[in-house]
């Protein structure tokens, strides 16, 4: 059974979550509802659902700093088990009929159905995390320099090993995905050209649970930790739960993603395990969009892209351990500023 929630208890959200995405994307002046008001925000989970304390978490927190600065309800909608496209239509209508503006689809996954849905009704505007496929006048491409936070992420991990050896854990197969790897393995060898990097994907689809099975994720990092490894980063959704709780159990480094894990209260008993969390600012843009529409009158469209330099994407700092290590915090601050100087080009795939 689909379970719909009214919005109740924030998430946790950080301080790096909080800025605010730069757009390269558009305006529209149109109205920015079927009767120029919005009942408020509309947000549909991707995979995982809320509650995973990374990626669907961060979209919820933007809808709380939504309802809080800018006075509307808002309304999220959990995905179901092994849905199909015409789940996800019938969601996003449901809220477009109900008088939510924006609607955002929380995942890639939402493609199809943004594109069906956003034609059926103009006057709505749709946001889409993680996609640039969508092209349409009331569309926000919601997407991510994942690959630069991850080349920063290598650096930590790369400086954090004890033996030279560290490994990576994507949820799913897919090109998305494979930004983290690509990002993290290069910022590792930039440090260390000669680390041994153990690599591994949970599932080849979304429908075999690569983003929701932390049984999966403690199962893959159990292995790399008896492979050798000392530091893990994963891009794995709830999976991540279980690759930081394995990380915690074997006494090594966790490198979260999305959120920041040292700060999420469902993570508090493995926190000191969590060396950093690669951060993407979905939370700023759901918050974004939503003023765009609610409040600017002027609906964000087109690609939206966060970056190091607009600070859409960073590395959290929570972990004394991890911001009071000056060689660390160094190496850091010095690929930080070649990557966006244009003096490091990170590889996205």
């Amino acid at each position: 059974m689909r379970r719909v929630s009214r919005i109740a208890v924030a998430s946790v959200a950080t301080a790096a979550l909080a800025v605010t995405v730069s757009a390269c994307g558009g305006s529209s002046s149109s109205s920015s509802a079927g009767d120029g008001k919005s009942k408020g925000i509309g947000l549909a989970y991707d995979v995982g659902g809320k509650g995973d304390q990374s990626f669907n978490d961060a979209a919820f927190s933007g809808l709380k700093k939504a309802e809080k600065d800018l006075g509307v309800s808002g309304r999220d909608i959990e995905p179901q088990d092994g849905e199909s496209t015409a789940d996800k239509v019938q969601r996003l209508e449901q809220l477009a009929k109900s008088g939510y503006n924006p609607i955002i689809g929380v995942g890639f996954v939402y493609a199809p159905a943004v594109k069906q849905v956003a034609a059926k009704y103009p006057k709505v505007t749709f946001g889409i995390i993680d996609d640039e496929t969508v092209q349409a006048k009331n569309v926000a491409d919601l997407v991510f320099h994942e690959e630069q936070a991850s080349y920063l992420a290598g650096v930590a991990a790369a400086k954090a090993t004890k033996k030279n050896h560290i490994g990576f854990i994507g949820g799913v197969d897919i090109p998305l995905i494979h930004k983290f790897e690509a990002g993290y393995i290069q910022g590792a060898k930039s440090v260390n050209p000669k680390i041994k990097i153990e690599s591994q994907y949970l599932t080849q689809t979304a429908e075999e649970g690569g983003f929701s099975s932390p049984d999966k994720g403690e199962n893959a990092t159990n292995g790399q930790i008896d492979a050798g490894a000392d530091v893990i980063y994963h891009a794995a959704g709830l999976s991540g739960q279980g690759v930081i709780k394995a990380a915690a159990d074997h006494k090594v480094w966790a490198i979260g993603v999305d959120s920041d894990q040292y700060e999420q209260s469902a993570l508090a008993k493995y926190k000191d395990s969590i060396l950093t969390s690669a951060l993407k600012n979905v939370q700023g843009a759901v918050y974004d969009l939503a003023k765009s529409v609610i409040k600017d009158g002027k609906p964000q469209t087109g690609v939206i892209r966060g970056s190091l330099d607009n600070g859409g994407v960073s590395l959290a700092d929570s972990n004394p351990a991890f911001k009071d290590d000056a060689d660390l915090q160094a190496a850091l601050k010095k690929a930080e500023q070649g990557i966006k100087d244009g003096s490091i080009k990170v590889n996205a795939s």
